[in-house]
This record gives C-alpha cells, sequence and structure tokens, in this order.
C-alpha cells in the first residue's frame, strides 16, 4: 500500500470511527478518537480513544470493541471501494499521559 493511500485510510478511519462513536455511545460518557494506526498491509487496525469520564474508561473501551462489526458495516457505507479493516479499541495512553502533564505544569 502507497504512503499516501495508507495516509487516507488512517483518516478516513479516524473519521468515521469518530462519527460512529458520536451516533452509537452513551451521553454520558465523552468518547474522543485520538488517531487510527493501520496496519502496512491494511487488514488491521488499532483506534486510540479518550474518554471522559476516566472512571468510564473500561466500560467505553469494552462498548467500542462489542460494536466492532457495526462499525465495519458503517464503514463500507461511509467509505466506498475500501474494504474495512479488523478493528481494535485502545485507550490512548500518549494523549493520556500529555494531558496529565499539562495538569502538572500549571
Amino acid at each position: 500500500m502507497d504512503s499516501i493511500h495508507h495516509e487516507r485510510m488512517q483518516e478516513a478511519l479516524r473519521e468515521v470511527a469518530a462519527e460512529f462513536l458520536v451516533r452509537e455511545a452513551n451521553r454520558n460518557t465523552l468518547m474522543t478518537v485520538t488517531r487510527a494506526m493501520l496496519s502496512e498491509d491494511g487488514k488491521r487496525a488499532i483506534i486510540y480513544i479518550t474518554v471522559f469520564p476516566d472512571s468510564a474508561e473500561a466500560e467505553a473501551l469494552a462498548f467500542a470493541n462489542r460494536n466492532r462489526t457495526e462499525l465495519r458495516d458503517f464503514f463500507k457505507k461511509r467509505v466506498r471501494g475500501a474494504l474495512p479493516p479488523d478493528i481494535t479499541f485502545e485507550i490512548d495512553m500518549g494523549e493520556k499521559n500529555r494531558q496529565r502533564l499539562d495538569e502538572l505544569s500549571k
């Protein structure tokens, strides 16, 4: 997969996942898609999210991973001509650590 196509697919995946989670997620929890990482062969992807409040992380992550099949179907409708990868959601610890450092520096 060439790098431009790879980057476009990652961005499309991030946007579609964000739209999907806004539509499907619980309104008491804020889930933000921070980035998507696509394997070189385009068959697997990890979507990184942050969750507010922190106490809802485990529940939000379980919800997102439980709805991967629905996200794949949503992706097929939104991105024509592209096969959706096998998706896994993870908490974006890098972003979480950055936010913590911001809090400590104030």
